[in-house]
């Protein structure tokens, strides 16, 4: 059986969260299962090829548990992205806009140097508002988007779409 497919038969779908007519897609079961983890983390890495990484930027909070992994199997810093007020020293922020309102997130300013390659990690690419916020925050710094790197993609959203403005390369494990 592939990585894929015990992933796929490890997350559980939660109808109607967080609201009507949602099926959230929980990632927590993975945590239960060390080596699944580990051979995600492998994947994850695999499918990023040959492709130069200066930093992981992971999102806020799912983003934070492989993408961590992520940028200490590829020996380079991880940098947190994070929704407004959450980070203690200065920072830069990005606005985006949500299907009903919008939402901020930030970065340090110090966590990214003109010219690095910046891995944008997040558990999930639905569509694509808040990998292409995060996106702004790197090139607000300077940095290049080397690519996305996610878990699950809800092909149907077209978040990919989105995201090619900054990089073609987009890998996720496991769509739906």
């Amino acid at each position: 059986m592939t990585t894929v497919d015990k992933v796929k038969q490890t997350i559980r779908d939660i109808p109607n969260f967080p609201k009507e007519g949602i099926i959230f897609k929980d990632i927590t079961p993975l945590f239960k299962n060390p080596e699944l983890c580990k051979e995600v983390v492998d994947q994850l890495v695999s499918d990023l090829g040959n492709t130069n990484i200066d930093v992981v930027a992971g999102i806020e909070s799912r983003g934070f548990l492989f993408g961590t992994a992520l940028a200490m199997r590829l020996n380079v810093p991880f940098v947190l992205i994070r929704k407004k007020g959450k980070l203690p020293y200065q920072t830069i922020s990005h606005k985006y806009d949500l299907e009903y309102g919008s939402a901020e997130i930030e970065m340090h300013i110090d966590a990214v140097a003109p010219g690095q390659s910046v891995l944008i990690h997040d558990d999930l690419l639905a569509t694509g508002g808040s990998a292409s916020a995060a996106a702004e925050l790197i090139k607000k710094q300077g940095g290049t988007v080397a690519g996305f790197n996610f878990l699950i993609e809800l092909s149907f959203l077209d978040g990919r779409n989105l995201l090619s403005d900054y990089s073609e390369n987009i890998s996720t494990l496991v769509t739906y």
